[in-house]
């Protein structure tokens, strides 16, 4: 492996921006130090917000602080923000709080460049309490205090245009990083070509609000192609490790190492069987082996890049690696793009069942290009299109009358569609998981189909014999016909679903999984379920389409009832 060749000292942008650098972060994420280093860099004026301020007051803010109170404090940051922005080009260190304003984060949107310097608990903690000055932290328990900051402020600041990692890193390493991200996004907006031919447009962006693990989701075309500026800032050094399949890295790993090698990252590539039999205790042992032959440090960062299988494995190895190092998804399948790279599931198969062993280690970021999904074979498609319309039903009928519309040019390669899809899916999934990360409760919802379809998935021995969307697509099908049964949803509904995945082609029966006599195999495998509550499974049944909930009261003679009836038509 070629290390990547090191930064030009000295080196400015092709051109400087426009607009104003805001430096945004928490008390210790060095954002005077990297400030001015920066402006230097950049040939642009400096200025520290809490110095101006200061000056303003003619005290140091502990005592504005003392004397004023947060509120007049907060009052004057606002203003100063404003005069600063209204003002000519420069570098700004801003206060912790001044981006938690909306009227300051608005103005920033429209006036400046603004860019988080993002620091982990123990690094901002250990930098604080060298000098004891920080107002907010002259408390008995100052780790109280900044872990309740981190989970106030850090899911606003993944807001900010740029993402930029401060724990172990030098000033000049953050620096550097800013420099690159700045240059390509000078570049894009200014509608140049860049190296790879792709410029930033069409590029739909979700927040995923986490506190501290707060991270974005890109969805569009050409983010493979411009992979290397997206990864880049978040990597704490230019180093990473590619982990994929065959499949894969037969149509797309040359694209994407030629990405990260334009951004002067280091690569390997692990390349691993193909299907849902690698998600296994032995892989997994097998890819950790060959993860630490490749020396891999707890500060580096693992790619996965695949779709739900290597996702998963891949995950799964970083969360455990180390004891935990960090990962970006790039997922390749819609089922993929669509929901298992996002929200931090991660996990194998065992005998037992599916996905009982994992964890949860959310991604750093998700890179969705959608234009990978032209390659997918047309049944993989479909199957991640079962989870697309997982969300219409379960809170959404809205979505799910559009896919009646758009659902067959969705499939049949129209971007905007995907694009479309992808994002509203990922907003809908960030939400919950932003709500629920451990699926204590709400979570559960994103279920819908799986209860019945991992059951499913289980009798056809977790071959590809059944896809799991495909199984996702029979198990929403399952659950709506159940909740008929049980007078909770209209058949009409059921009716819908059914001619609606009939029409994409999807299937809606289990014919040649399971017969009508697998009814009490199909019960215990669902007693397997990571979601089963005092012995008894958590079903997501329907009122109707967009009107999911969760239910531990189904009796088995009910499911068994409905299966009977639905194998028998």
């Amino acid at each position: 492996m070629n290390d990547p060749p090191p930064p030009t000292a000295g080196q400015k942008p092709a051109a400087v921006p426009a607009r104003s650098i805001v430096l945004v972060g928490l008390m210790g994420a060095g954002k005077s130090t990297v400030g001015r280093k920066l402006a230097s860099r950049l040939d642009l004026p400096f200025t520290d917000t809490d110095l101006e301020i200061e000056a303003a007051y003619g005290c140091a803010i502990e005592d504005i602080f003392a004397r004023e109170g947060e509120a007049a404090f907060r009052a004057a940051e606002r203003q100063v923000m404003a005069r600063l922005l209204d003002g000519p080009a420069q570098v700004l260190a801003t206060g912790g709080g001044a981006f938690m304003d909306p009227e300051t984060r608005a103005r920033v949107r429209a006036r400046g460049i603004s860019i988080w310097l993002r620091a982990d608990l123990d690094v901002l903690l250990r930098r604080c309490l060298r000098r004891n000055n920080r107002p907010l932290l002259k408390t008995a328990d100052p780790r109280a205090v900044m872990e309740r900051l981190i989970a106030e402020r850090y899911p606003v600041y993944a807001g900010t245009d740029i993402v930029i990692e401060s724990n172990e890193q030098s000033q000049d390493q953050v620096v550097e990083r800013i420099m690159a991200a700045l240059e390509q996004r000078v570049t894009a907006a200014k509608g140049q070509a860049t190296a790879d031919g792709e410029t930033a447009e069409g590029i739909a962006t979700v927040e995923v609000g986490l506190g501290a693990r707060a991270y974005r989701i890109l969805a569009g075309e050409g983010l493979l192609a411009a992979a290397g500026q997206h990864i880049a800032p978040l990597l704490a050094r230019p180093r990473t490790v590619i982990v994929t399949d065959g499949h894969v890295a037969a149509a797309h790993l040359a694209a994407l190492e030629a990405a990260l090698d334009r951004a002067g990252i280091a690569h390997d590539a692990i390349v691993l069987p193909p299907g849902e039999g690698t998600k296994s205790f032995a892989e997994l042992a097998a890819l950790i082996d060959r993860l630490l032959a490749l020396r891999v440090e707890r500060r580096d960062t693992i790619l996965a890049f695949g779709g739900g299988v290597i996702g998963d494995l891949a995950g799964f190895a970083a969360a455990v690696l180390h004891r935990g190092i960090a990962f970006i998804q790039v997922p390749t399948t819609l089922l993929a793009q669509v929901d298992s790279a996002v929200g931090g599931k991660t996990g194998i198969n065992v005998a037992a069942g599916k996905n009982l062993v994992g964890s949860f280690h959310q991604p750093r970021l998700v890179l969705s290009d959608v234009g990978l999904l032209d390659t997918l074979p047309r049944r993989q498609l479909l199957a991640g299109y079962a989870e697309v319309a997982k969300y219409g039903l379960i809170d959404d009928p809205g979505f799910f009358a559009w896919l009646e519309t758009e659902g067959a040019a969705l499939i049949a390669g129209d971007p905007a569609a995907r694009c479309r899809a992808v994002a509203h899916c990922c907003r809908a999934k960030a939400a919950i998981v932003g709500r629920d990360e451990r699926e204590g409760g709400e979570r559960a919802l994103l279920n819908l189909g799986h209860t019945f379809g991992h059951a499913l998935e289980a009798e056809a021995g977790f071959s590809d014999r059944l896809l799991h969307g495909e199984a996702v697509a029979i198990g929403c099908v399952l659950a709506f016909a159940l909740s008929a049964r049980l007078g909770l949803c209209p058949a009409a509904d059921v009716a819908r679903l059914r001619r609606h995945f009939q029409a994409v082609g999807l299937p809606v029966d289990a014919a040649g999984i399971a017969g009508p006599e697998a009814v009490e195999r199909l019960w215990q495998h669902m007693l397997k379920d990571k979601k089963v509550a005092d012995g008894r499974p958590t079903f997501v049944l329907a009122r109707g389409i967009g009107q999911a909930f969760l239910s531990r009261e189904v009796a088995y003679d009910d499911f068994a009832a409905m299966w009977r009836a639905e194998r028998a038509a």
